[in-house]
């Protein structure tokens, strides 16, 4: 039995929460990891894992050598991370996973000058605006907008959003334009952006002479994703609240106009987040440092 293999399949099925899920990870059969986890039960004498065909869960003695093994095996990659770091250039495959707008329209078109810089960096994108297991899913990093409070996660500041409200000039023909906020309580039609894991509306949030103010209405149109949010807005479907730099383009043409100017929201952090007890490969490393350069510029 090769030992570390075997500790490095099984601390991947612990993160992972599923031997399938494990094994795409670390790109090896299921039945091999498999094989690897039994070998390693059979030559400690216990039992490490717990088995049924919905779930995986981990035996006490399986989570104290998780524990252990853990800090051996983060302790060899910061070991190689050092070599590689000094003597190569970062390469690999880097997971990321961003919201719908963020994507579209601040790092995708960002993307071909890091790709430049790393040419031996592959990319996946995964493109959402829902939470995603970053352990489970096999995620290396992810970049949100908005308050965080996992402490389990490392967050690192790239930015802040300016936001705008805004609507079609033929709505605002139809349904006035509003002067004040609590205007907006009177028989306009409000598209909600309805955050994906709670189904809950986020209010229309205001900002003017130091004072925050929330604007609750029953909206009319509600949508999960931030994209679908621009194209509802579009579309003339009511008044929406959105990220300058998502909007820019027809506030520029004119298809939109932003209103209640003198009451913009106060600017909207993001940041790049990774798990607390994962090792910062080489390449993940160069990544996030690449998103504090540019990534402020484009918001």
């Amino acid at each position: 039995m090769n030992q570390l293999l075997a500790i490095r399949a099984f601390a991947r099925v612990v993160e992972a929460g599923s031997f399938t899920r494990a094994a795409d990870s670390l790109d090896m059969p299921n039945a091999s990891l498999s094989k690897l986890v039994q070998e390693l039960e059979a030559h400690l004498g216990v039992r490490l894992l717990q088995r049924t065909t919905r779930r995986v869960t981990v035996t006490p003695e399986g989570q104290h050598y998780y524990e252990k093994t853990a800090l051996i095996l983060r302790t060899l990659e910061d070991v190689d991370s050092s070599f590689n770091i000094a003597q190569s250039k970062p390469r690999g495959h880097l997971r990321i996973d961003v919201g719908g707008s963020t994507a579209r329209d601040v790092l995708i078109p960002a993307l071909p000058e890091f790709l430049a810089r790393y040419p031996d960096i592959r990319i996946d994108l995964g493109v959402s605006d829902r939470s995603v297991d970053m352990i489970s899913d096999n995620v290396d990093c992810v970049i949100r907008g908005g308050p965080l409070d996992n402490s389990s996660l490392i967050a690192r500041p790239i930015g802040q959003a300016a936001m705008v409200t805004c609507a079609t000039p033929a709505y605002l023909k139809q349904y006035g334009v509003p002067a004040y906020p609590e205007e907006l309580k009177n028989g306009h039609r409000l598209v909600a952006y309805v955050l994906a894991q709670s189904n809950r509306a986020v209010p229309l949030r205001f900002f003017h002479g130091g004072e925050k103010t929330e604007i609750k209405v029953e909206h009319r149109v509600g949508v999960n994703e931030s994209n679908g949010h621009m194209a509802a807005g579009l579309a003339g479907l009511g008044i929406i609240q959105t990220f300058a730099y998502a909007a820019a383009p027809a506030l520029k043409d004119g298809t939109l106009v932003e209103i209640l100017k003198k009451w913009r929201p106060q600017p909207y952090p993001f940041h790049v987040v990774y798990p607390q007890n994962r090792h910062v490969s080489h390449r993940l490393r160069v990544f996030t440092d690449w998103l504090l350069e540019s990534f402020p510029q484009r918001l």
